[in-house]
């Protein structure tokens, strides 16, 4: 099912939830938004997309900015999530030089005062290559609908 070894205690829940719950973190890179919007738009019926990751507590937006804004423009009313135990010291937010804190993320989430574009770079830890590894790879599978 994942291609890395996890504690999947990690994992709270995968749905569909109310699109207006989410709170992103962070800008995004509206020409990267932009042609994502446009390629989901160009399927006929539906689209297979990465579930967005949050924090099942407070709904901060983890990892899926783009797709998170692109939907949002698309008119989705609900979208497909992965909650993870974003408290976990198995999540990093380290890798790109620039280590926010978890806390200071969610504070930012919550504010809607947002990070500029790709400020932030989450990690989880694999227990099988005791390395990091790019969270978006606990993201689960959807297809969604694209006829509006």
């Amino acid at each position: 099912m994942y291609s890395i070894e996890f504690d999947t205690d990690i994992i709270k829940g995968v749905e569909l939830i109310d699109i207006n719950l989410l709170n992103p973190h962070e800008k995004i890179i509206k020409k990267k938004k932009t042609k994502l919007t446009k390629f989901i738009k160009s399927f006929d019926e539906y689209y297979i997309i990465s579930s967005i990751l949050c924090c099942h507590k407070t709904h901060v937006i983890i990892d899926g900015h783009h797709r998170y804004f692109a939907l949002k423009e698309l008119g989705f009313k609900n979208v497909p999530v992965t909650k993870v135990d974003y408290s976990s010291n198995l999540i990093s937010t380290g890798g790109n030089g620039n280590d926010i804190p978890k806390d200071q993320i969610i504070k930012m989430g919550i504010s809607n005062d947002l990070f500029e574009p790709k400020s932030t770079q989450h990690s989880i830890y694999c227990s099988r290559s005791k390395s990091w590894h790019p969270i978006i790879l606990l993201s689960s599978m959807f297809k969604i609908d694209t006829k509006n």
